[in-house]
């Protein structure tokens, strides 16, 4: 059995905007068959906790030279563009 994919969601305080982006990423990738486990944190926080990754999520500016593929959006909150960031997701996931 595949091992879960690793996504780390980040927010400005690494709560409320997270957990709602990590929720509704899991679901999706769920519903695609793909298994994912993630970990939220604060925007500052992602350089450091990087290393084991394989995507980050952010809804808010991140570093332009992280080591790991990442996005950043707002389409988990509003809704605009959500279907085309999680296939984006999808794709980065199964690599």
């Amino acid at each position: 059995m595949t091992e879960p994919k690793k996504v780390l969601v980040a927010c400005g305080t690494g709560v409320a905007t997270s957990t709602v982006v990590a929720q509704a990423v899991q679901a999706a990738m769920k519903d695609r068959g793909i298994a994912i486990v993630t970990r939220q944190c604060k925007a500052s926080e992602v350089p450091s906790q990087i290393g084991d990754v394989d995507l980050v999520i952010s809804t808010t500016p991140l570093p332009k030279d992280l080591p790991r593929p990442a996005i950043v959006t707002l389409a988990f909150l509003t809704g605009i563009g959500k279907d085309r960031e999680l296939e984006k997701i999808t794709e980065i996931l199964s690599r």
